[in-house]
């Protein structure tokens, strides 16, 4: 190969990378071994930071997320309770403690609310998966027990399940 053409395929590539933006994310149609878990169901794997919506006993649809930060990681299975769009979000009382300062509602819509576009509440507790405003979180271990998602990942799953359906959340 040719420096010209190695240059010219290298800018090529480069370029590519450049355009291409993480905020972008798509879920991923992975395959799923065993049917330990229904159709339908969420599981989230704290510890690869990835949600899966299982589709069939042998493929799922994968997502990365954030999850709790250390001390702030949950496991067990729930199911969620309500969904919204550009929810208003008023802080629990763990964040206003360590934040005493922030306000007690962030209307919805606001570029400082953690919410982001959309957000699925999870029965038994003040947790959600839900969108974020901050996109180079997700994929950390960063929040107060929440589940965090790309906006445009949010708004996929946000399609795809409905209230009751079952989350499970494992290390």
């Amino acid at each position: 190969m040719s420096l010209r053409i190695a240059a010219a395929l290298a800018v090529t590539i480069g370029a590519g990378i450049v355009m291409s933006s993480p905020a972008q994310a798509r879920p991923e149609l992975v395959g799923m071994r065993g049917a330990e878990y229904s159709p339908g169901t969420i599981v989230v794997k704290t510890g690869e930071r990835r949600l899966y919506l299982i589709l069939d006993s042998g493929r799922a649809m994968r997502y990365p997320v954030g999850v709790g930060r250390a001390g702030k990681q949950w496991s067990g299975t729930t199911r969620i309770d309500g969904k919204y769009l550009n929810p208003a979000w008023s802080p629990p009382r763990e964040v206003k403690r360590d934040i005493p300062n922030m306000p007690d509602v962030i209307p919805g819509g606001s570029p400082k609310n953690p919410m982001g576009v959309a957000a699925m509440t999870l029965a038994g507790g003040e947790y959600a998966i839900h969108g974020t405003n901050r996109p180079g979180s997700v994929g950390g271990f960063v929040s107060y027990g929440c589940i965090r998602m790309l906006n445009a990942d949010i708004t996929d799953l946000y399609q795809r399940v409905s209230v009751g359906t079952t989350v499970v959340v494992t290390r």
